[in-house]
């Protein structure tokens, strides 16, 4: 089922994965180019059809989801889900807390200075999947950074919405969430329509339709990344094999182009968790089919080649022993040993699930507070600092042939 791989068959397989970049967009960008556009001139007629085609919506049944229909959603759910949203909430709260840039600022001769401000940005858009399997997790994980960061202007996009996400969206105090999905719901977000204001960011995760828009929408309106199929490595030479192969199967069982890697020196090791990983996912389809095509289990030559393994491959998630978190350096997320399950970051140990794939986290980490806010440079020069640099200023400018740019610093220096 899973297959075992070591010397040049390993290699070769590293080396694939290290180039493979995102999901492949190409047989839905004519299509989806054609949606932005159409939502982007014709605005709400255009998104409506599409959202009755598509995305559930009832003639004449508004796009934005009332208020009362969201309270009934969380009054309707169980007592122990309600539990269960409120402590996940609670830690990814205090972890986005934590993570929050401070504004600073510092004296410097003269009485000059130089700082920096943080202003969140106005509105975000938060796309929540409601595909294979709906995901009020991630109503959590994009709508509590931007509350911590301080946006004040949230929408929520979710097509045929589940009774747990419209809950979770309610117990968070979104007020603006829209009934629509796809391609057509990232044009209303980045382009606005009558009934959808443009927002200034689009983060969370989507299928082909959703990743592409959002590509196409970049440069008019700030995204996150391009999320494709799930991925985890894990790499242990020591451990337990029943909790390696749940791991793996865990992750697989999102998608059948979940990509899902074991990499160990230890062949005895790499043996046992195979048998492990054909038991657990026997009764899973979807994790079955994802194994089998794209699942392997990596025998290295030693525990370096493992680690250069997995920094090359750059994963969505990764396990490692507590010895080699130093070691990591692209990862969109790290667990640490036998107790810390990829699903525990999944719904409520506080780090963000919206996570790089595709090799992304070689140059970024998941979706964080960071998103949400804008870092402004400040600085107050006075007459005395400006005479002290303006020669630099002055030389350099020159340098490069902006003599106006030299002269608004000597005309400065003249009084200073």
């Amino acid at each position: 089922m899973i297959r075992v791989l070591s010397g040049r068959s390993a290699e070769l397989l590293v080396r694939k994965l290290e180039n493979r970049g995102n999901t492949s967009l190409a047989r839905v960008e004519a299509m989806v180019r054609r949606i932005v556009a159409d939502v982007r001139k014709n605005g709400d007629r255009a998104l409506r059809r599409y959202a009755e085609k598509w995305d559930g919506l009832r003639p004449r049944q508004p796009l934005q989801v009332p208020e009362a229909e969201m309270e009934e959603a969380w009054n309707s759910v169980s007592d122990d889900f309600k539990q269960a949203l409120k402590v996940a909430a609670e830690n990814i709260r205090n972890y986005c807390d934590w993570q929050r840039p401070r504004s600073w600022r510092r004296a410097l001769d003269n009485d000059s200075e130089v700082s920096q401000i943080v202003r969140p940005l106005r509105a975000a858009g938060c796309y929540v999947p409601g595909g294979r399997y709906p995901l009020p997790s991630t109503v959590l994980m994009t709508v509590i950074p931007a509350q911590v960061a301080g946006v004040k202007e949230i929408r929520v996009v979710s097509p045929r919405p589940a009774m747990e996400t419209l809950a979770a969206a309610y117990f968070l105090g979104v007020r603006e969430f829209y009934r629509i999905g796809g391609a057509q719901a990232i044009a209303a977000l980045a382009y606005g329509t009558k009934s959808v204001p443009r927002v200034d960011k689009i983060v969370g995760p989507g299928n082909l339709f959703v990743t592409a828009a959002k590509k196409m929408v970049a440069f008019d309106c700030s995204i996150d990344f391009l999320a494709g199929p799930t991925e985890v490595v894990i790499v242990r030479n020591l451990g337990d094999p029943a909790f390696i192969a749940s791991d793996l199967v865990a992750q697989a069982e999102h998608d059948p182009e979940a990509c899902s890697i074991f990499i160990t020196a230890s062949p005895e090791l790499s043996q046992a968790v195979a048998r492990e990983v054909k038991s657990m996912a026997a009764g899973n389809p979807t994790a079955k089919a994802s194994l089998a095509k794209n699942g392997a289990i990596l025998i290295a030559d030693s525990r370096e080649q493992a680690m250069d393994f997995a920094n090359r491959i750059a994963p969505e998630h990764i396990t490692v022993s507590e010895g080699d978190v130093d070691q990591i350096e692209n990862a969109g997320s790290i667990f640490v040993g036998d107790y810390s399950p990829q699903a525990a970051g999944d719904y409520a140990s506080g780090p963000n699930h919206v996570l790089p794939t595709g090799g992304v986290a070689r140059f970024r980490g998941g979706l964080s507070v960071l998103d949400f806010v804008k870092i402004i440079s400040v600085q107050r020069l006075t007459p005395e600092s400006v005479a002290m640099i303006g020669p630099a200023i002055i030389t350099l400018a020159e340098a490069e042939g902006l003599k106006a740019h030299a002269d608004s610093i000597r005309v400065r220096c003249a009084r200073a």
